[in-house]
Parts: structure tokens; C-alpha cells; sequence
């Protein structure tokens, strides 16, 4: 391998961003990717091409965040240009059942990575560290929830309500003040709600997709009127890539794809899209069922992205229709990598999250 390759560190690379991430950087990119990844329930690999070319640029490396020692001594042998950090425990209903994975990961895995990012930065040349990046992938939950009107932006006043944001509200504090204290170069984004291929079937989009699919029950919670602001991961990405190459550091960014629907039209969509795809004798809105609302369970989401389409000219792309149908599809075409996913993980599509 040439030294002077450029190379990234993608923590969280077997995941459902990272995944896309990576797979987006190999096809277009001559970088070098070193993917950083604990392999827990919902990470996969199997997307990775068997070619020389690939072999030679993705280099995968087992590694658990919340060990500082190790992941000093491997950012320095590396001597990444770019850092971008999606490692996560991220599913709300999970981050009740079991907050202190939540913490671990998402609070002391970001410290060690922030510690062992400012080690390494501390020791190259001036040139090279004003070229170095550390991007942060963060989540819209962090500011709460949101009446009927208005939208999150980079002013929004954090006020996080369940586990799984409060640990993420608070990485994104470590990361601003690495960045005042120790003048380490990070940038922000604070997203919406991904979804599309390769989603872990636990989401509310591919476990719905699924559930249709597969005539079995589809819950809805509460009264189904909570909203969210969609945004197709592969737009996500490419926002992902402008913070990197042309992103403003010690800046946040609200990434957001202008799709915002209440839970229970996204599964109504779905299952009009299932009727046309794969009919059955009765419409596929029939197995929708109202459960039990999640506890702390935010209203409203919508993000206001005026600040990244202004400075680096970031728009999405993709229509929450069109990357519904493109979703529904995929997930069509791989039934057998989401019944392995499901089988080596444990989890069945169970509901899980409810304690109080």
C-alpha cells in the first residue's frame, strides 16, 4: 500500500450507515477505508465485494471502542487524514431495556476515540494537521421533541428524553469541547431518521417491510400520529462526504430529507406498496395493529437544513416515496440476508422497549 494514499477511519463500519458509507467511498473514492467495528447484533459485512481492488482499500479491524490503549496505539499506526465516527449503540426501544450499553458505547467509546484522535493529532506536522478531520454523525433526537410548528437547527436547545439520545446528546458535548479545549478539528451533523437497504429489521421501515411481507402482525404505537423526518441513507451519505471535504470545523450540521410523516402513514405507504408488489387476499393495511405507546416516546421531529444546503449546496435527492418503493424492493430481493441478520443476532421481531 502507497503511504501516501489517503485514509479514513469509518468507526461503526459494519453498520447500517457506515455500511453504505463505505461501500460509497470504496466505489467512488481511491481511499483507503479502515473500519472500525465491535461486530455487534445488527453489524454485517457481507456487502463487501470479493475483488483484489477492495481487499486492498477496506481493511477491517475488530475493535471495541471503550478499549482506550488499543485504539490509541491503532489511529497513530494508521495516520488517518480523516476520522468519521458513526459507532453507536442506536435503537431507542433497546436503550431502555438496557441504558448502560447506551453509555458505554455512545459516551465513553466517543471519549476514547476524541482521546486517542487528540493523541495522534498532537504529533503530526502543522500541514497535516490543518488538513485532518474529525466528523461526528449525530442524531436529531438530541434536541427532544417538537410541537406542530416549527424545526430543529444548529441553535436548538438540547433537551434529549430517552437513553439513547441522552447518551448521544452527550458525545456530542464531548466532541464541542475537544474542539474549544483542545482545538482538535471536528464537525457535527445531527440527522433525521435514515432508512433503506440494509437496515436492521429492529427500524420501524424494514421491520414493518418485513412483517408485511410475511403476513404477521405490524405494530403501531400509540396512536400512530408521532412524526418523523425521513431521510434516505444514501442522500445521508453525501452530506456525510461535503462535511468532510468542505465542512466548516467547530460547526454542527442539521441534516434533514423533508420527509416528515407520521408512523402510521409510513405504514400505510408500505402497505399500499406491498398490495401493487406482492398482493395477498386482503389489503396488507389490515394486519397494522395498535400497541402500546413507547414510554418518553418524542412527538415530532422535522429538521430545518438551511445551513448545509447554503454553505456546501447539499439537497437530497431522493423522494421518501421513491425510497420507500426502492427499499420495499430490496428488501424483496434479499429476504435471505434479513432472515440471517434476524437469526444470528437473536432477534425474531419481537417487541422489545417497554419498561417503565
Amino acid at each position: 500500500m502507497k503511504k501516501n494514499k489517503y485514509k479514513v477511519i469509518v468507526t461503526g463500519g459494519a453498520g447500517f450507515i457506515g455500511g453504505n458509507l463505505i461501500r460509497k467511498l470504496l466505489q467512488e473514492k481511491d481511499w483507503v477505508v479502515y473500519n472500525f467495528d465491535q461486530m455487534g447484533y445488527a453489524s454485517d459485512l457481507s456487502w463487501i465485494k470479493d475483488s483484489e481492488d477492495y481487499k486492498l482499500r477496506h481493511l477491517f479491524l475488530k475493535i471495541d471502542l471503550r478499549n482506550k490503549e488499543i485504539l490509541e496505539k491503532v489511529v497513530k499506526e494508521i495516520s488517518p487524514n480523516l476520522i468519521i465516527h458513526l459507532a453507536a449503540e442506536s435503537h431507542v426501544d433497546r436503550s431502555i431495556d438496557n441504558p448502560l450499553n447506551f453509555i458505554e458505547s455512545n459516551i465513553i467509546g466517543t471519549f476514547n476515540l476524541l482521546e486517542a484522535s487528540r493523541a495522534y493529532w498532537e504529533t503530526i506536522s502543522d500541514i497535516k494537521k490543518k488538513l485532518f478531520r474529525f466528523i461526528h454523525i449525530s442524531t436529531d433526537e438530541v434536541f427532544g421533541s417538537l410541537g406542530l410548528n416549527g424545526k430543529f437547527d444548529e441553535n436548538t436547545k438540547y433537551s434529549p428524553r430517552s437513553p439513547y439520545s441522552s447518551s448521544k446528546a452527550s458525545s456530542d458535548h464531548l466532541v464541542q469541547s475537544w474542539y474549544h479545549t483542545y482545538g482538535l478539528p471536528t464537525i457535527i451533523s445531527n440527522c433525521s431518521n435514515n432508512f433503506g437497504p440494509y437496515q436492521f429489521p429492529e427500524k420501524l421501515i424494514p421491520l414493518s417491510i418485513l412483517k408485511g411481507i410475511r403476513g404477521e402482525s405490524i405494530p403501531l404505537y400509540g396512536d400512530g400520529l408521532n412524526i418523523r423526518d425521513w431521510l434516505y441513507v444514501e442522500d445521508h451519505v453525501e452530506a456525510i462526504l461535503l462535511l468532510a471535504e468542505r465542512g466548516k470545523v467547530g460547526k454542527s450540521y442539521c441534516i434533514g430529507g423533508f420527509g416528515e410523516k407520521t408512523n402510521k402513514e409510513v405504514q400505510l405507504q408500505i402497505c399500499n406498496i406491498l398490495d401493487m408488489v406482492k398482493p395477498s387476499k386482503f389489503p396488507h393495511a389490515d394486519l397494522i395493529k395498535n400497541v402500546e405507546d413507547r414510554p418518553g416516546h418524542d412527538k415530532r421531529y422535522a429538521i430545518n437544513s438551511n445551513l448545509i444546503q447554503k454553505e456546501l449546496g447539499w439537497t437530497p435527492k431522493m423522494t421518501f416515496e421513491d425510497g420507500l418503493k426502492k427499499t420495499i424492493h430490496w428488501y424483496l430481493d434479499n429476504l435471505e440476508w434479513s432472515d440471517s441478520i434476524m437469526q444470528k443476532s437473536g432477534y425474531s421481531g419481537y417487541r422489545i422497549g417497554q419498561k417503565k
